[in-house]
């Protein structure tokens, strides 16, 4: 009798976590559904978003605003603007945009040029209203990896790998499902081989879609806080201003 009580713990004991074990797109349905559900993004057409930002260098903060246009299933645009008087220089404007296959950037500051390679990739990859809808769609697939802590939350990881292109890391809170860190990895001009951690927080409800109204940027170069004062969906958006000019 003893011995098959002991049968019966060993049982159980090896069930447990094989019960609590999630796939990859467990996970990722799960976190869906705390943004909001498929539903409430099928209804998101288009957004517009507007806002402050701060961009940390050794030098000191700089001051700026940042505008970024999207419409479904993966047209972009962000559009930087900030001063750079402080330091010696004029208006630093950089427009920075993608029509869905091809990606073109104008900077003041370093010229304009056509976006390729791996930085192209990223944004084939990001999808709008979300890259979790139809990341399949896109070719990529995706593993589940070992649990890390983010400022001492559980976070589960998720790999993307793209068709082409590095992999995107993908932290999801254990707890609430929100996506909490995004990595991402581009060769960039003057630069080379650049990893981004994307950090969102401050969630809000907009139209039954929970939307992260800060964002932290952070590589080895320099830290850009971005806090988000208006974002609004389904606006009326000019599909020229996503095409190279």
């Amino acid at each position: 009798m003893r011995a098959m009580r002991l049968a019966i713990v060993a049982l159980v004991l090896v069930w447990a976590p094989m019960a609590s074990a999630q796939t990859a797109d467990e996970v990722i349905e799960k976190s869906i559904t705390a943004m909001g559900g498929r539903a409430a993004f099928a209804k998101v057409k288009t957004r517009v978003t507007t806002g402050e930002l701060s961009i940390g260098t050794p030098a000191g903060d700089i001051a700026g605003t940042v505008e970024m246009y999207a419409t479904a299933p993966n047209k972009q645009r962000t559009v930087i603007k900030a001063d750079l008087s402080q330091f010696g220089a004029g208006q630093m404007v950089i427009d920075q945009r993608f029509d869905g296959t091809t990606g073109y950037a104008m900077d003041s500051m370093q010229g304009n040029r056509e976006i390729t390679g791996s930085q192209l990739e990223n944004m084939k990859a990001q999808g709008f209203p979300h890259p979790f809808l139809n990341y399949k769609a896109s070719g990529a697939a995706v593993k589940l990896g070992a649990k890390e802590q983010i400022k001492g939350r559980d976070m589960f990881v998720l790999t993307f790998e793209p068709p082409a292109g590095f992999p995107i890391k993908q932290y999801i809170d254990a707890e609430t499902y929100l996506p909490a860190r995004t990595i991402v990895t581009a060769e960039v001009p003057q630069m080379g081989k650049v990893e981004q951690m994307v950090d969102p927080s401050d969630y809000r409800d907009v139209d039954g879609i929970k939307v992260a109204h800060k964002m932290t940027l952070t590589n080895a170069m320099q830290t850009i806080s971005m806090t988000f004062s208006k974002i609004e969906n389904n606006v009326a958006i000019d599909e020229k201003m996503f095409v190279k000019p």
